[in-house]
């Protein structure tokens, strides 16, 4: 029987770096591959929608970012054993490619890789490249954009891929938009995967600042972090707002086809499923993030006339209230932003992924779809 070829897929952190690597991993398990991924205990937390068959594995993996001084002492002693422990499963497992998502957790696969010359590539999902892609951007075959442009260093040339989305949403790709109207609509409140407390602080009194008879027909829908659930469910309910407030939403593709608008960070996975399911949306990229790259990965939204951008500092409630207003009181302005939306959205990101991974690997990998992801 001849050997299935095997991709080592590095993610970890957040959902961000996660969602994407999902997605190439159910479309390469389709193409007849096995897929592993490397991962730490952090990043393992969001594999409960990987497919059963990929198998997981813990690396130990180390950040700067985090501890105090003898924890920081003890970083490079625990990445240089992630290294070393992803090199021997490597020399034992012979992956024919290895893809790298971002996020620390990914150090020791990718230099794993670097050291013993298997075919790589990262994919960096915003608009400026994360520290640990940064690294490897000159030490890979290929680096693959979700955002375009992508800010790169000097002599990196990168191809735009697009940020690869979950089949759940692909499945809702270009899903009818039921435009704002005179019955019960959707606001979807999402933080990214870490959550967001200033979208907890602003978004609720501004709802509830919406005129009377617009606000009793929005129905809402707010990831809001575990500290700011009981608070932000009870503001609601006192200003008889019907709302489900949870910390983490396994349906998000649902709720946001649901949705008549969507208000949001600019993590690039949420970016990317506003665009390829086209909802209006408000966006708040997070003003602490590295290189400002929220802000980018809204930019191709907000020029399309697609999203509303909100810089953090100026996020405030009665602001947000008429923005709010704006879009749920102007049926033809919100189904034109959700046309907008999808008009910018790269649905087949995941199989540009795909055919990048399989050129690297060469023609002895390509293997024939299959209709099974066991």
């Amino acid at each position: 029987m001849a050997r299935r070829p095997l991709l080592t897929i590095a993610a970890g952190g957040t959902g961000g770096h996660m969602f994407p690597a999902q997605a190439l991993a159910e479309a390469m398990l389709r193409r007849g591959w096995r897929v592993k991924l490397s991962t730490d205990a952090r990043g393992a937390r969001y594999t409960g929608g990987f497919p059963h068959v990929v198998e997981i594995e813990q690396v130990s993996s180390a950040t700067f970012a985090r501890g105090g001084l003898p924890g920081k002492a003890l970083v490079p002693f625990r990445i240089a054993g992630g290294v070393i422990g992803a090199a021997v499963k490597m020399l034992r497992d012979k992956p024919d490619v290895v893809v790298g998502f971002g996020g620390y957790p990914t150090i020791p696969a990718m230099a794993a890789a670097t050291l013993l010359r298997k075919p790589r590539m990262i994919h960096e999902q915003n608009g400026v490249l994360g520290r640990v892609n940064r690294i490897f951007a000159r030490r890979v075959d290929k680096v693959a954009c979700g955002i375009w442009p992508t800010d790169l260093p000097a002599g990196v040339d990168g191809v735009h891929s697009g940020n690869p989305v979950r089949q759940s949403v692909l499945d809702r790709a270009s899903a009818g938009y039921i435009a704002p109207g005179d019955y019960p609509m959707s606001i979807l409140v999402m933080g990214g995967s870490q959550g967001a407390r200033i979208l907890s602080d602003v978004v609720p009194p501004a709802i509830a600042g919406l005129p009377t008879a617009l606000r009793r027909h929005v129905r809402v829908s707010h990831q809001a972090r575990d500290e700011d659930h009981d608070r932000v469910a009870d503001y609601y309910a006192s200003e008889g707002i019907s709302a489900d407030v949870q910390s983490f939403f396994n349906d998000v593709p649902a709720r946001m086809a649901e949705a008549q608008l969507v208000i949001s960070r600019a993590g690039a996975s949420s970016v990317a499923d506003i665009s390829v399911i086209g909802r209006p949306s408000i966006l708040v990229p997070l003003a602490i993030a590295t290189g400002d790259h929220q802000s980018a990965n809204a930019r191709a939204l907000a020029e399309a006339g697609a999203a509303i951008r909100v810089p953090e500092a100026r996020l405030e409630v009665g602001t947000l209230t008429e923005q709010i207003d704006a879009v749920l009181s102007n049926p033809d302005g919100a189904l034109q932003m959700a046309q907008a939306a999808q008009s910018v959205g790269k649905p087949e990101a995941t199989e540009a992924l795909v055919a990048l991974v399989e050129e690297l690997a060469g023609p002895a990998a390509t293997q024939e779809p299959t209709d099974s992801l066991s």
